[in-house]
C-alpha cells in the first residue's frame, strides 16, 4: 500500500520561499494524478496544484500562479546531482504570503487526471492517498 508523507513545510517571513516535498512510500507517482492541498481551520480544503502525471500537464489555484511549481524535478538540486524520480514529487514556493499560511496535503489517484479534479472538486474527498500534511507559516 502506497502512503504519502511531505516534509519541508516551516516558518517564512513574506517574500520567502519554501520547497515541499511528498514521496510515495511503497510506490510510485506514476499514472493518475499528484495534487497539492492546503486547508487552515474552518475553511474548506483547497487544491493549490495538479499535475497529471501521464503528460505532466499542471493545474493551478488562481491566487497561487506564477508563484507555485509543482514538479518531479527537485528544484534545489544542483545540476550535476538533478534527478527526476517518480517517487517524489515537489512543490515550489515562491513570493509567500500571509495568505498561504495552512497546512499543506500531497495527494495522489491513479485513475483520475487534474482535468477531472478542476471540473469535479467534489472528487477530492475520493482521492485514494493522502499524506498526513505539512505546515506552512508565513510571517509579517
Amino acid at each position: 500500500e502506497v502512503h504519502l508523507m511531505e516534509s519541508g513545510g516551516g516558518l517564512v517571513q513574506i517574500g520567502g520561499s519554501l520547497t515541499l516535498s511528498c514521496a510515495a512510500v511503497g510506490g510510485t507517482f506514476r499514472g493518475g494524478l499528484v495534487a497539492w492541498f492546503r486547508q487552515t481551520p474552518g475553511k474548506e480544503r483547497e487544491m493549490v496544484a495538479c499535475m497529471t502525471t501521464l503528460d505532466d500537464s499542471t493545474e493551478y489555484l488562481e491566487s497561487v500562479k506564477d508563484r507555485f511549481t509543482i514538479s518531479s524535478d527537485n528544484p534545489e538540486a544542483t545540476e550535476a546531482t538533478a534527478e527526476a524520480t517518480e517517487a517524489t514529487m515537489y512543490l515550489r514556493m515562491t513570493n509567500l504570503k500571509p495568505e498561504d499560511t495552512a497546512t499543506y496535503l500531497c495527494a495522489a489517484d491513479p485513475g483520475l487526471d487534474c482535468g477531472v479534479l478542476k471540473i469535479m472538486p467534489t472528487v477530492t474527498s475520493q482521492l485514494e492517498h493522502w499524506g498526513q500534511g505539512t505546515p506552512v507559516t508565513v510571517s509579517l
